[in-house]
């Protein structure tokens, strides 16, 4: 049975406008969690563009670092390299340097994925976690209350790839994902999870993006190929926080730089 989504995207001048509008967005999102459930379980994905943003939330001069409820906090990963927390390349070191080494962040409130630990293993052991946090039983899918994508220039997000075991996984909560075009294991959150969340968003800047959001918004539906489809919100609601180059095959946005599309799949 078909599904649709409305589609919102707003299109920004460049990286520093695109960081400040996500900034923006995490702060008014998870205030909204904070009020209406009294905590807010993020998971946060890794790449440039949002670490220019936890550079915004964690400066003293800004107003999220003041407004922001760090008490009421849980944060977890969208996905991580099977590489040790203090590699360069891990999404929790730069998350530490960036985030948490300057807010009131509890090290209990910070879920980390175990890159350096065998995928598998990793894995199992971040399900077992989330599991944990939620008090899940049995079957029961995690809901959180924000979750940021970001999406690659061959259209992947989290650690979904094209071509990879991950995109067909509907059991699991986490799972480690083989990708053999860049000859790496992956440690992700499946798709189901993520559709499950209250408020999903992308995060997309470059040109290198613009022709993959353009296939994954308006190409034919080939979720091998661009795995980004496969975020179909249940809320039936997805926003896209793009900068222009990556919106340049879009639809033209209002003058209030917004623009709206209905993608049924």
């Amino acid at each position: 049975m078909a599904k649709t989504t409305q589609v919102e995207y707003r299109v920004y001048e460049g990286a520093a406008e695109l960081s400040r509008a996500a900034a923006e967005h995490f702060l008014e999102s998870i205030q909204a969690a904070v009020a209406a459930r009294g905590r807010a379980r993020v998971a946060i994905s890794g790449g440039s563009t949002p670490k220019r943003t936890f550079e915004l939330l964690a400066n003293a001069s800004e107003r999220y670092e003041k407004e922001m409820p760090w008490d009421k906090i849980e944060l977890f990963f969208v996905d991580e390299r099977t590489v040790p927390p203090t590699d360069k390349d891990s999404n929790y070191r730069m998350t530490k340097e960036t985030l948490l080494e300057h807010v009131p962040l509890k090290p209990e409130q910070v879920h980390r994925m175990e890159g350096e630990l065998n995928p598998e293993e990793a894995a199992a052991r971040y399900e077992s976690t989330i599991r944990n946090q939620f008090k899940l039983e049995g079957a029961e899918t995690p809901v959180f209350d924000v979750l940021a994508l970001g999406m690659g220039d061959d259209a992947h997000t989290a650690s979904l790839f094209p071509h990879t075991e991950a995109i067909h996984e509907l059991a699991k909560i986490v799972t480690a994902n083989h990708v053999p075009q860049k000859d790496t294991w992956r440690i992700t959150l499946t798709w189901p999870v993520i559709n499950a969340a209250r408020d999903v968003f992308f995060l997309i800047g470059g040109k290198d993006k613009t022709e993959p959001l353009h296939m994954v918004l308006l190409g034919e539906y080939d979720v091998e190929t661009y795995p980004s489809q496969l975020i179909q919100p249940k809320s039936g609601k997805l926003l896209m926080l793009l900068d222009k180059d990556a919106a340049a095959k879009l639809p033209a946005v209002g003058a209030d730089g917004v623009g709206r599309l209905e993608v049924t799949r």
